[in-house]
């Protein structure tokens, strides 16, 4: 391969490739760069906007299609595996711990802020590790539902802390049948 040739190679493996999605959440816009899922948001929410140079006008892209089919079974009551879509969520390395706890909740149940918090420090040898450190990694979570932060609650039942809203968190843990009798968001 000519020098040229791997350039052009390269700069075209970093094209961001974009598709949307209809959910019954709302319209999600899904984010791909090299073959990875970015980020999936819900378009009411606040979003960096791609520049139309750094957009695939085509997008068949491997990673689109199989995100696109694990949100239609996730839609459809069922528990796809995370595992089938190669991730890379842009975060601090801490972030990263957390996110990685997330995809270990099982499907249909919830933890804490809290429980979160004591895994946290414990994977990375601190004596402790508040509730709102691991709610400002949850906040910046760039793939929600796949990396399922609708999954943690308040100490006390509470449903709050979805960036997405707190009906799009209800409504996700009603998909997974999660037993909500004794949470509340009021």
């Amino acid at each position: 391969m000519t020098l040229l040739a791997k350039r052009l190679y390269q700069r075209e493996k970093s094209v961001v490739c974009v598709a949307f999605y209809q959910s019954p959440v709302g319209k999600i816009k899904l984010i791909s760069k090299e073959d990875k899922l970015i980020k999936l948001e819900f378009l009411n929410q606040d979003a960096n906007l791609l520049s139309a140079k750094e957009i695939c006008e085509k997008c068949d892209e491997v990673v689109l299609k199989q995100t696109r089919e694990w949100l239609d079974e996730y839609f459809n009551g069922k528990n796809p595996s995370f595992k089938v879509i190669p991730l890379n969520p842009n975060g601090s390395e801490f972030a990263k711990v957390v996110w990685e706890l997330l995809l270990k909740i099982p499907y249909g149940k919830v933890c804490t802020y809290g429980e979160l918090a004591k895994e946290v420090a414990r994977i990375t040898h601190k004596n402790k590790m508040s509730a709102q450190a691991i709610g400002g990694a949850l906040k910046r979570n760039p793939i929600p539902i796949i990396i399922p932060c609708h999954r943690v609650i308040g100490a006390n039942g509470k449903l709050t802390g979805y960036a997405g809203g707190i009906k799009r968190k209800i409504t996700l843990l009603e998909c997974e049948k999660a037993d909500l009798v004794n949470l509340y968001h009021f």
